[in-house]
């Protein structure tokens, strides 16, 4: 089978690498000038980049930029795909609804205001492709699109990677949870609520977090709140094989997220043999499917319910561990979803010709 040979950008890269969050990000660029340019800005330097070069490449991917240069891309008649994790009218509605004033209000419309030009730049795009099918039914909603028209492909897991530790002894009494602590997004307000709700009756249970709190943030003043500043572990700045370890470790890891465009830390726990408990935020419920326990986002008592059902019962641990492993393997793993890719880049080469 031929290579391909493509061009790729990501915002993540682009961003100040001390920055470990979209919540750093956000107070970085209010600081500055209150708005995100990152995406306008990168699409003006991959326009460039690409006048030069573009004969290089047998296909351009894009990763959410949604800039306007996209459009100049595609106009060169450079094949083009873009990647819609989801929506990020999304996060601008999580966010407005946790915001504590008008100002913080302010200052979120005002990070957000790219995605005009993502709404203008989206509807003009021949290729598009998703991450799940919540994010193809939302994209389509917020951006005013047809789901038809929006290819699925899932996020790939490296199972190789992500796996059970069998010399590992897991602690029965240790839940885990990967997630931005100051995010609202990510729901870790409600795992913090319903964690010490449980340890009224299991005072040894123990929550390790793998996120790191912005100091005197809504994170950090809830753990003082609730008295359990001693029980929450958070780390951060770990390597890949430390997060597996701890994963190998854990009795339970929770996914409490209120929207996820597709849920990669339910997946690689699930790729790591633990048993997972998630909300049904976004597409938790396509990635979990019934190799977990699911419950409704936002519901401290439901989450609470269920972790503590789940520590009860060593032996539908085990069967949830076992069955999500092989979920991952079937649906999620690397083989699979670059094959689904490698497949739509063909496709859209084969548009090009034609």
């Amino acid at each position: 089978m031929p290579s391909l040979d493509l061009f790729a950008n990501g915002l993540l890269s682009l961003r100040p690498r001390h920055l470990a969050s979209l919540t750093d990000v956000i107070e970085w660029c209010s600081k500055l000038t209150g708005g995100f340019a990152e995406p306008y800005t990168f699409g003006r330097r991959a326009v460039r980049y690409l006048r030069q070069h573009g004969g290089e490449y047998d296909l351009i991917h894009d990763n959410q930029s949604l800039s306007y240069g996209m459009l100049e891309l595609q106009d060169m008649g450079l094949p083009l795909v873009t990647t819609v994790h989801h929506p990020i009218t999304s996060d601008l509605r999580i966010a407005l609804k946790a915001a504590r004033n008008w100002y913080e209000r302010l200052l979120i419309r005002r990070w957000h205001s790219f995605l005009n030009m993502q709404k203008k730049v989206i509807k003009q795009l021949r290729h598009v492709v998703t991450v799940s099918d919540c994010s193809r039914q939302d994209i389509a909603r917020d951006f005013g699109l047809q789901p038809a028209g929006i290819g699925l492909v899932h996020n790939g897991i490296d199972t190789g990677v992500f796996r059970p530790l069998p010399g590992v002894t897991r602690n029965p009494l240790r839940l885990m949870a990967t997630c931005s602590a100051d995010a609202p997004l990510k729901g870790l307000r409600y795992l913090l609520l319903a964690y010490a709700r449980l340890l009224q009756h299991r005072p040894g249970l123990e929550l390790l977090v793998v996120s790191k709190p912005r100091p005197g943030g809504k994170t950090e003043k809830l753990v003082q709140h609730l008295g359990i500043a001693d029980k929450v572990r958070f780390v951060s700045g770990i390597t890949t094989q430390q997060m597996v370890q701890y994963y190998a470790e854990a009795a339970i890891a929770v996914v409490p997220s209120v929207y996820e465009g597709f849920g990669l830390p339910a997946g690689e726990a699930m790729a790591c043999g633990v048993p997972v408990v998630s909300s049904n935020g976004g597409a938790l419920p396509e990635v979990v499917g019934d190799a977990g326990v699911i419950v409704p986002a936002r519901s401290v008592d439901a989450l609470a319910q269920a972790i503590d059902a789940l520590l009860g019962d060593p032996t539908r641990r085990a069967e949830l561990g076992a069955r999500g492993r092989q979920r991952i393997l079937d649906e999620f793993c690397w083989d699979v979803c670059a094959g689904q890719m490698v497949a739509y880049y063909r496709q859209v080469l084969a548009d090009a010709d034609g």
